[in-house]
């Protein structure tokens, strides 16, 4: 019996052992073909720097009314080029980088908030205002993006002028489990993270995609953008980082609150977050504003611009914001 016992406490200390060693037996091979975030820049790109983290930009137009634009998980700046310019028809037209994403500065070291937390994206948003001198801003938000969007409308509706989220990922992930973030944080699995985080090199072609609905429509130049944002130095660890802050949002009981007018987009055929989630979404918001788009998927500001911006100006119209030029 006293055997026994000795095997299994022998077994057991030896799977710990492995467990707690094993792990740092795997090669992390550096990054390579990096480039500064600054060399990467496009020729309208833009750098600020509102409270201790350098983000990256993109503006068009003048004026009033503003839109501010946020992107989704693996993107940028880039999945707004189409819908930009039209957009500045009305107003001034801002689309930056969050956190973690595109050329926005990626810090693995931080005094008080951690950068990649859910408050901070938030926080981010009327920071970004604030040094723009914008009193108030429309939110647009494709999916991750449009979280933030609707976090930030809720906590400050007085800075936001109207709602416009695209595919939002309001119900559907939302990051780790509670149980499990803290084995996340271990020695362990910082060691490991930035391999998992390299996944989107290798598998972030298949899920724009599946993001589309004719992903035969897809131009090869939209892959090597997409690409371009990991040739930055430490974006796999950056990445790891956000992975370990993100946790649900938890913002169905909230729904009910939405005080600023809003529009859901989708896709009619949104294989990321499904289409069903969109159109409760718009069920559970007081007021809000329901557009399927015919024939495409999760990104409509990239797939159906023509159709997304009808959306948006008939909606603008709609609610009688008065955003749209005499022109317009």
């Amino acid at each position: 019996m006293k055997v026994g016992l000795k095997w299994v406490l022998g077994g057991l200390i030896l799977v710990i052992l492995l467990v707690l060693i094993v792990p740092f037996l795997v090669p992390v091979p550096p990054l390579e073909d990096t480039s500064s975030r600054h060399a990467l820049a496009d020729e309208d790109s833009r750098f600020i720097d509102p409270t201790g983290l350098e983000v990256h930009y993109k503006e068009s137009g003048s004026g009033a009314p503003a839109f501010l634009l946020l992107h989704g998980f693996g993107a940028s700046t880039y999945s707004w080029r189409e819908v930009m310019e039209p957009l500045a028809d009305y107003g001034r037209v801002i689309a930056y980088d969050r956190p973690a994403f595109g050329l926005t500065e990626r810090p693995l070291e931080w005094e008080g908030q951690n950068p990649y937390a859910p408050e901070a994206q938030v926080e981010l948003v009327f920071e970004l205002m604030d040094a723009l001198e914008l009193d108030q801003a429309v939110l647009i938000g494709n999916s991750a993006g449009g979280t933030v969007a609707l976090q930030a409308a809720l906590a400050r509706p007085d800075r936001v002028s109207a709602l416009i989220l695209v595919d939002a990922a309001v119900y559907t992930g939302g990051g780790s489990p509670a149980l499990v973030r803290p084995l996340l944080d271990t020695p362990q699995m910082n060691h490991l993270g930035p391999l998992l985080a390299r996944r989107i090199a290798r598998e972030g072609d298949d899920f724009i995609r599946r993001a589309w609905h004719d992903p035969d429509r897809i131009d090869p130049e939209v892959f090597n953008e997409y690409r371009k944002p990991l040739q930055v130095p430490d974006w796999d660890r950056a990445l790891w980082e956000l992975t370990k802050a993100s946790r649900a949002a938890e913002l169905e009981a909230r729904l009910d609150q939405v005080e600023v007018p809003t529009l859901v987009i989708t896709g009619d055929d949104d294989r990321i977050v499904p289409t069903a989630e969109s159109v409760q979404l718009a069920a559970e918001i007081p007021g809000a504003v329901l557009a399927v788009l015919d024939e495409c998927g999760h990104l409509p500001q990239e797939e159906c611009p023509v159709q997304f911006l009808k959306a948006v100006r008939n909606f603008l119209a709609w609610e009688r914001i008065d955003l749209l030029s005499e022109e317009g």
